[in-house]
């Protein structure tokens, strides 16, 4: 133990040598103190207690890299908290959910890596789950299991055929709430952990489906583990990227979604030739696949460190620190400043009860210049406009659209595999856009591209529908229509419509105010999975005409309700719904005006350094006092 202590005090001895230039080394009184907290929690010379408003200014600190750069001063109102107060804001229970430290073995890039590798996991198995079921759904001796068919794979029972689908949705709107309080209190990773039980359980109960009941019981519970991981999973790829990188993490992360959704589609190509797809390894085979990614996440998520965000939202400041350093690779002025943000930010943070949910939808929520509701309504809006720009008829029901196109059954499902897989080139693309041109840039754009799609496809099929011997000239046409909207879905609102409710919520339940998004997924597509067979077979192509006029309406609302989010603090978003008006130009003057309260510019520096000096000096004062006393 000794020597790890000594090696742990040579690394932070190396990277920091201003720590001891400006009194913060092992032996100065305060590491020596008994009182100090760092030390009553049984922190060593590894870890230090926040360092006090006096010790960031003395006058020899040359910052974090000895460089000359003085770290930025935090205001009055958002003074560092102690370890003790905010030790006493943790839940009981956060310390009996262990963490591994294999992750201070990888370097900087590698947990980097790590981090994104297991966020892919987990939203392959969200993605693969999506689009598993189009392949379950035509097996014939799945039809016939659940008994919503005959034996050549007919479905006669659409509306039981949609009910086993569309529960799923229901088991992830609780699946992302409870997710998401659990996070709050016992930490993201826990959360991922527990998340990727329920998703392994459901897995393997769908490939041992015995009877309709069945199927609907398993879909559930793995709804219930989806909501959670998908629910989760974003908000800590939020909380651990910087800020003018957190679009393009969560891009490339969601490349997963649609490479789960090809992977499915492709497997089901593939084991469509066993005994001529009439095999019952079709289906089964399918449904156990995805217990592979849920085991990965059990076996391994645990090497990762949680949330700097999480672990200063109860009382882990010195732990949030060195998580911090370690995956920014560095510990300089800007890493300084975030992690004094972050700090501030979680000095009256506390977890919220689930009856706040039920309040912040009610409007009932009385936080003071918070807007919680109008939050919550944006992030479910958000999603259900995603579903409805017509991307579920081109994923779920692609292989019909192929059909009336005139193509065959083989040439059918490589085609929708195809489709998918285009899937993963928009993400990338949104990777590289979406911190650059910003979230309402991208969402405005793809909106305006999606409706003129949608209007060439619905001409299309509409030529093809009144003059059946021009189908095969107009076929291969239409057919692009589908790859390009699938392009442009995946490059902006498949990746947007995700993160903003990652970034508009505050600490204290970010990763339940995330459940509101997944709530909006669910229900718009669980209501368009219902719906879109029924619009198909009354008004057939037509429909693209509707998705078409909704897309040039989300143009506006888009325009007119949602912030933008890109290059700012997820702490200095806060300014924006400091405004009572839900408007854009209302947001943006807010955040002009209030941000200041996070970010001290080169002006203020010197009025609130003075400031800090007071408040310490008269802190010292007080304690003499009582001392005496």
């Amino acid at each position: 133990m000794a020597n790890t202590m000594e090696l742990h005090n040579r690394v932070r001895t190396s990277t920091h040598p201003s720590k001891h230039a400006s009194g913060l080394d092992p032996s100065s009184k305060r590491e020596q103190d008994p009182n100090n907290p760092a030390r009553a929690r049984g922190v060593g010379p590894a870890f230090h207690a926040v360092p006090s408003r006096a010790e960031l200014h003395t006058s020899d600190n040359k910052g974090p890299s000895d460089t000359g750069t003085t770290p930025l001063p935090i205001p009055r109102s958002l003074r560092l908290p102690s370890s003790a107060r905010l030790q006493s804001q943790r839940p009981e229970y956060a310390e009996i959910m262990g963490y591994t430290n294999a992750w201070k073995r990888l370097s900087p890039a590698q947990l980097n890596i790590a981090i994104q590798a297991f966020s892919l996991i987990a939203i392959f198995f969200e993605g693969y789950d999506q689009g598993v079921m189009g392949g379950v759904n035509a097996s014939p001796n799945y039809v016939t299991e659940v008994d919503i068919g005959i034996a050549d794979g007919t479905v006669t029972n659409t509306t039981k055929q949609g009910g086993i689908v569309s529960v799923y949705y229901l088991g992830c709107i609780v699946g992302c709430f409870l997710g998401g309080w659990a996070a709050d209190r016992i930490g993201r990773i826990n959360g991922l952990f527990f998340s990727a039980i329920f998703a392994c359980i459901g897995g393997a109960l769908q490939a041992a489906t015995q009877s309709a009941d069945f199927i609907i019981i398993a879909r559930v519970v793995t709804g219930l583990g989806t909501g959670a991981l998908t629910g989760i999973t974003p908000v800590f790829i939020s909380e651990v990227s910087a800020a003018q990188h957190r679009g393009a993490f969560l891009g490339y992360v969601f490349i997963a979604n649609y490479l789960g959704i090809s992977v499915a589609y492709w497997l089901d190509f593939g084991l469509s030739f066993v005994d001529g797809g009439y095999s019952a390894v079709r289906w089964r085979f399918l449904l156990a696949f995805q217990c592979l990614p849920a085991l990965l996440l059990l076996v391994g998520i645990k090497m990762l460190p949680d949330s700097p965000r999480y672990l200063a939202s109860v009382g882990k400041t010195e732990e949030a620190r060195e998580v911090l350093q370690h995956i920014r690779g560095s510990y300089d002025a800007h890493v300084e400043q975030e992690f004094n943000e972050i700090a501030a930010m979680a000095q009256n943070t506390k977890p919220s009860s689930p009856i706040e949910f039920v309040k912040i939808i009610l409007g009932m929520d009385k936080t003071h210049g918070a807007n919680l509701g109008r939050r919550a309504w944006l992030c479910i809006w958000l999603q259900i406009m995603a579903s409805w720009s017509g991307i579920t008829a081109v994923t779920a029901y692609s292989p019909v659209l192929l059909r009336q196109a005139g193509y065959s059954a083989i040439k059918q499902n490589g085609l929708a595999g195809g489709l998918n897989t285009i899937g993963i080139i928009g993400t990338i693309i949104s990777a590289q856009i979406v911190d650059k041109y910003g979230r309402r840039a991208c969402l405005m754009a793809g909106a305006a591209g999606l409706a003129i799609v949608n209007l060439i496809a619905a001409s299309l099929y509409e030529a093809s529908r009144h003059d059946p011997s021009l189908a095969d000239q107009i076929a291969p046409a239409a057919v692009t229509m589908l790859f390009l909207f699938n392009l442009i879905y995946a490059a902006t609102w498949g990746t947007v419509a995700f993160l903003i409710p990652t970034e508009i919520f505050p600490s204290k339940m970010r990763a339940q105010g995330n459940g509101f998004g997944i709530t909006g997924w669910a229900i718009g597509v669980g209501m368009t999975v219902l719906v879109n067979p029924i619009m198909f077979g009354s008004i057939e192509s037509r429909t693209y005409f509707l998705f078409a006029g909704l897309n040039f309406v989300w143009i506006w609302i888009v325009y007119l309700l949602y912030p933008e989010t890109s290059n700012r603090s997820l702490e200095s978003i806060e300014a924006m719904f400091s405004t009572p008006s839900p408007f854009y130009w209302s947001m943006e003057k807010a955040y002009a005006d209030n941000k200041q309260t996070l970010f001290v510019d080169e002006e203020n520096r010197a009025r609130w350094t003075e400031r800090a000096e007071d408040d310490a000096a008269s802190s010292q004062g007080k304690s003499m006092e009582k001392s005496m006393a």
